[in-house]
């Protein structure tokens, strides 16, 4: 049996012109896979690496971190319910954040798998709380936003963790992507 636990991505084409929210929705997906493309053909003990002396990140912990952005930002925020999150260990951060601890010994394979399904929840919230994008929606973080708003951030926040993922693939083994 192997010990790879991201088999294959395939990513999606985008949508690069259309109405707005197909646009949106096919570019988060996008970013979705992209990341865990960055992931593809690793093990569990490759994806708990810490490649970079100066930081403590992992491609795990990031796939800790962004099944907590998918919740929060489109359960918590967009559909105004309590997500329910999987209880991964955090520590808090030199900086006093709060950050998963890696520490944590949940298999690779079950963050994975609670990633993906963290995914299928956004997806489903997405068909039901976008017809109005101009909605405003309480947000701590940022005071009153639009849904317009919370989609684009949740976007930034996977081009950012993106960038991360592919200097720690490339840490870990040398891929390279663009």
């Amino acid at each position: 049996m192997s010990d790879i636990v991201v088999q294959r991505i395939v990513r999606p084409e985008r949508a690069v012109s259309g109405p707005w929210l197909q646009v949106i929705a096919s570019n988060l997906d996008y970013h979705r896979a992209t990341f865990l493309w960055k992931c593809e053909g690793l093990s569990d003990a490759q994806l708990r690496l810490r490649p970079l002396r100066s930081s403590a990140l992992t491609l795990l912990g990031l796939m800790r971190h962004l099944q907590g952005v998918e919740r929060a930002w489109f359960q918590r925020t967009l559909a105004g319910t309590t997500p329910h999150f999987f209880p991964y260990r955090t520590s808090v951060t030199a900086d006093g954040g709060e950050w998963y601890d890696e520490s944590d010994a949940t298999p690779a394979g079950d963050v994975y798998q609670d990633y993906l399904k963290a995914c299928d929840e956004s997806r489903q919230v997405f068909a039901k709380v976008t017809s109005d994008p101009a909605r405003i929606v309480p947000n701590p973080e940022f005071g009153a936003t639009d849904v317009r708003f919370v989609l684009e951030h949740v976007i930034e926040e996977y081009a950012r963790h993106v960038g991360h993922a592919d200097l720690l693939r490339e840490a870990i083994d040398g891929a390279t992507g663009e």
